[in-house]
């Protein structure tokens, strides 16, 4: 299970490795929409993460408000 680094809170999913193509689309076929405590889930492949170009954190402060700082 994946966590939040700062939380360390579960972030709801994960990763399984599976042995074969035939397990992986078995796998799919048969967990992909099912009931799991009260949510459907979702069972796919997991694709490269994206790049994303690096903001230093001056950029990351402009969005939304002020973050809970007034600097005037």
């Amino acid at each position: 299970m994946i966590t939040d680094k700062a939380t360390g809170r579960a972030k709801g999913f994960g990763f399984v490795e599976m042995s074969s193509a035939e397990e992986t689309q078995k796998a799919i076929s048969m967990l992909h929409g099912k009931d799991f405590m009260g949510r459907a889930i979702t069972v796919n492949v997991a694709r490269p993460r994206e790049e994303r170009p690096q903001r230093n954190s001056r950029e990351r402060n402009r969005g939304g408000g002020d973050g809970g700082r007034n600097r005037d």
